[in-house]
C-alpha cells in the first residue's frame, strides 16, 4: 500500500511512480489537492501534465477566477511569461490568487507546451481581492454606453484611490473590492442594466459576486464557503457543457477536492466531480499531496513580499503523515516521495482504521507525501525581496 516515488526531471519512477502513472492514464478527471505556494507541487503537476498529454489534456482547472485564468492563459505560451505576469501583478497588486508564484507560472507554460495549441486554463473561483482595477479596465474597454461609461469611470477613480491606500497600509480591507460604498455599486449596476452590454454585465457580476463572498467571510455570516463552492460548481458545469468530452487536470487547495464531505463538512468541487464522473461512467482520480516538513510562501499584505512559513509534522498533532514516514520502505532512495494507494485501503474496509486515515481514504484515492516542501518565489511587487 505504501511505495516510493522518484520525482525528477525525467518524470516519475519507482514502484509508486508506476502506480501513479497507471492511475492517471485511466482517468478523465485528475485532481491534485495541494498545499499552496510551494515549489515541489508545481513540479509534480508538470510531470502529471506530461503523463496526460499524449492521450489528451484539454484544460487545466485552477483556483482563480475566470478572468484571472484568462490573464494567465494569455501569457502562458510566451517565452517571457514570467516577466509579463510580473508586470501585470505590479500594475494590479493582488489581482490574481496563487499565480503570483513563479513556479505556478512556469508550470502552466510547461503544461501548455506539452498539451498543444488547444490547451486552456479554466478558472472557477471568485476573483481575488485586488481584481477590481483590472475588471473595471476590461469593462471600459468593452465599449459600454454613455451611462455605464460615466459610472465605471467614477468607480475606476475610486478604485485607484483605494489601491493606493491599500499599498500604503498593506491591508487588503482597504482594497476597493471590500471598501467600496454599496450605493456607488448599486448606481453602477443600474446604469449597466441600461446600456452596459453583455460583456460588462458579466464582468460586473464577477466583481459583485467576489465582493459578496469576501464580505460574508469577513462577517462570518452567510455560508461563504458554501457560496464559493456553489459558484465553482456552476462555472465548471458551464465549461464542461461547452466541452463535454474534455479531459482535465484540476489543481486546488486540498480541502476543495475531497470526494466526500471535506473537513468543513461541505461537499465542495471535488465531490461534484466525483459524482459527475460516476454518472458519466468515467474515472476521477483524486490525489492528495502533502509535505512532511519545510516551508511555503504565505500572504503578507497588499503589494508585500510573501513570508516564508515553516511547518513540521513532528510539531503537529498525530496524523497520517507520521504513519507513512514510519512505514517508509527500507530500500527507498534518499529524497524519494511516498505514495499511499488509498483505493486498496478502502477495498479492505475502513471500520477499524484510525479516524484520520478513514477521512483521508474517503476523500482521496492516492496520497503523496514529499519529504520537504520549499516556498516558491513570487512575481510582481516584492519579487526581489522574496527570492
Amino acid at each position: 500500500m505504501i511505495t516510493s516515488v522518484e520525482v525528477n526531471a525525467d518524470g516519475l519512477s519507482g514502484a509508486g511512480g508506476l502506480v501513479l502513472s497507471e492511475a492517471v492514464a485511466g482517468s478523465r478527471y485528475v485532481l491534485i489537492g495541494e498545499t499552496h505556494m510551494t515549489r515541489e507541487i508545481p513540479e509534480l503537476t508538470t510531470r502529471i501534465c506530461r503523463l496526460m498529454a499524449p492521450s489528451g489534456l484539454d484544460a487545466m482547472v485552477i483556483e482563480t477566477g475566470p478572468e484571472a485564468a484568462r490573464v494567465v492563459g494569455s501569457v502562458m505560451r510566451s517565452d517571457d511569461r514570467e516577466t509579463l505576469m510580473g508586470d501585470f501583478l505590479t500594475t494590479h497588486p493582488d489581482a490574481i490568487a496563487f499565480y503570483r508564484g513563479r513556479d505556478e507560472v512556469r508550470t502552466v507554460g510547461d503544461c501548455a507546451a506539452a498539451a498543444g495549441p488547444d490547451f486552456e486554463l479554466w478558472g472557477l473561483d471568485q476573483e481575488f481581492l485586488g481584481a477590481s482595477g483590472h475588471l473595471l479596465e476590461e469593462m471600459l474597454a468593452a465599449n459600454p454606453g454613455p451611462l455605464t461609461r460615466a459610472a465605471l469611470t467614477g468607480l475606476a477613480a475610486k478604485e485607484q484611490e483605494a489601491t493606493a491606500a491599500a499599498l500604503a497600509s498593506g491591508s487588503p480591507g482597504a482594497l476597493f473590492l471590500l471598501s467600496a460604498a454599496q450605493d456607488d455599486l448599486d448606481q453602477a449596476a443600474a446604469a449597466i442594466a441600461q446600456d452596459g452590454g453583455a460583456r460588462v454585465q458579466y464582468l460586473f457580476g464577477l466583481l459583485t459576486e467576489s465582493r459578496a463572498i469576501y464580505q460574508a467571510s469577513q462577517a462570518r455570516q452567510g455560508d461563504p464557503n458554501g457560496r464559493r463552492a456553489r459558484l465553482m460548481k456552476r462555472t465548471l458545469a458551464a465549461r464542461l457543457a461547452e466541452n463535454p468530452d474534455a479531459r482535465v487536470l484540476m489543481k486546488f487547495g486540498a480541502w476543495h477536492l475531497y470526494k466526500s464531505l471535506n473537513p468543513l463538512n461541505q461537499r465542495d468541487i471535488g465531490a461534484y466531480v466525483a459524482e459527475r464522473a460516476e454518472g458519466e461512467g468515467v474515472t476521477a482520480l483524486h490525489i492528495m499531496v502533502a509535505g512532511a516538513r519545510g516551508s511555503y510562501a504565505g500572504y503578507a499584505g497588499v503589494g508585500r513580499p510573501t513570508s516564508e512559513r515553516a511547518f513540521d509534522m513532528d510539531s503537529e498533532d498525530a496524523d497520517w503523515r507520521k504513519d507513512v514516514v514510519l512505514a517508509r520502505p527500507g530500500d527507498a532512495a534518499p529524497g524519494s516521495w511516498m505514495l499511499v494507494d488509498l483505493r486498496a485501503l478502502r477495498a479492505g474496509g475502513l471500520s477499524n482504521v484510525p479516524e484520520d486515515w478513514r477521512d483521508l481514504a474517503l476523500g482521496y484515492d492516492i496520497a503523496l507525501l514529499a519529504p520537504t516542501f520549499t516556498a516558491t518565489s513570487v512575481l510582481g511587487g516584492g519579487e526581489a525581496a522574496a527570492r
